[in-house]
């Protein structure tokens, strides 16, 4: 199996991209927001998920390894295929899909082209209550922005770059909750509110502060 693909990108289309890796070329598919930011001759680094079946194999390549570990989680919902998770991964970062499964927000994800009320109201009520895909571990130094695979800015100067630290806030902020006694999923409601209403350059302290105001409500 194909999990990762570091290469140059030979070619954009609509749908999919060509992913030149020492001469071979893997034909990827992506969502509208990976493809976006793939530049024809730029190196490129893709998280891969791969699908075998008897009369297909595809590759479904991601940025970023929590955007490929919400594909796969999404399409435990009843009725949710691979189209319809790129359209959500197109519709909201990973991080703000998080926040909507934690808050229970069908309204989030009915955002997505071809997610209509009812497939969004499941896959609200189905996510609801679960703890967010792990994912796979990376390598240490291994950066998550987009500037770090496609060659553009660095990530901020002594530290992760700003999405994987605001995840890492808001995961410190649940356990600490919980540690305080509330249950884990009124813990991640009340972390999600508190990074939707504070923003992703909230640090753990103020996530903790805001999301207590929320469970004392």
């Amino acid at each position: 199996m194909i999990g990762k693909l570091k290469g140059v990108v030979d070619s954009v289309a609509e749908e999919d991209a060509v992913i030149d890796v020492g001469g071979v070329g893997y034909l990827v598919t992506a969502g509208s927001r990976t493809l976006a930011r793939l530049e024809p001759g730029a190196e490129a680094s893709l998280h891969i998920e791969t699908y075998v079946r008897e009369d297909v194999f595809r590759l479904y390549g991601f940025l970023e390894e929590a955007e490929r570990a919400w594909f796969v989680r999404l399409q435990t919902v009843q009725g949710v295929g691979a189209r319809h998770a790129l359209a959500i991964l197109d519709a909201l970062p990973a991080g703000e899909i998080e926040n909507a499964a934690a808050l229970g927000d069908a309204s989030a994800f009915e955002r997505a082209k071809g997610v209509g009320k009812k497939l969004a109201q499941r896959i609200a009520a189905e996510l609801k209550d679960k703890a967010p895909p792990t994912g796979r571990r990376l390598a240490r130094g291994t950066h998550e922005s987009l500037a770090a695979v496609v060659g553009g800015a660095p990530a901020p100067e002594g530290g992760e770059p700003v999405p994987a630290a605001a995840s890492a806030a808001r995961e410190a902020a649940v356990s600490a909750l919980v540690n305080l006694g509330y249950g884990e999923s009124e813990a991640r409601q009340a972390a999600a509110h508190a990074f939707r209403v504070l923003g992703e350059h909230a640090d753990e302290g103020r996530l903790i502060k805001h999301a207590l105001k929320e469970l004392a409500r």
